[in-house]
């Protein structure tokens, strides 16, 4: 048996971008930064920052077009998968990014309040996902 899952809780760092394959799918990338914080030697706190490519398709790469912005706060459950390929220089690369099959919308019910006056909808439909798809998170449980 093996497992492959990934939970992240971040901000993105910009707007999404989207495009259709040539079958007509829906496909959403974006980045999404979290950050964990530390003690260093010397007993000051440090603060390191992880950037996360972000992959969505069909309906859920929709709703994250329509719904997301730069800075928008989520969670985002998926697997990671690599992907392999040559430079110009004919050197092999592999990069990995998270494939995600849900996302949920966090935040303060301000930002969700700007978002409206903003001629937004203020809250998207929540993604596909089983009773059971994670953790009720906080704002106490944000690493911001």
């Amino acid at each position: 048996m093996s497992v492959n899952k990934v939970i992240l809780v971040g901000r993105l760092g910009r707007d999404p971008e989207s495009r259709f394959t040539g079958s007509g799918q829906a496909v959403c990338n974006f980045s999404l930064a979290t950050d964990r914080s530390y003690k260093d030697r010397n007993g000051q706190t440090q603060k390191q920052t992880e950037w996360h490519k972000i992959v969505t398709w069909g309906k859920l790469a929709e709703i994250c077009q329509k719904y997301l912005k730069k800075g928008s706060q989520i969670f985002i459950e998926g697997r990671i998968q690599s992907r392999q390929w040559e430079d110009q220089q004919g050197q092999k690369r592999t990069s990995f990014e998270i494939v995600a099959g849900e996302m949920r919308m966090l935040g303060s019910r301000g930002e969700a309040s700007a978002a409206a006056h903003a001629g937004e909808e203020a809250e998207a439909p929540a993604a596909p996902a089983p009773e059971d798809a994670g953790p009720e998170v906080s704002d106490e449980d944000i690493p911001f």
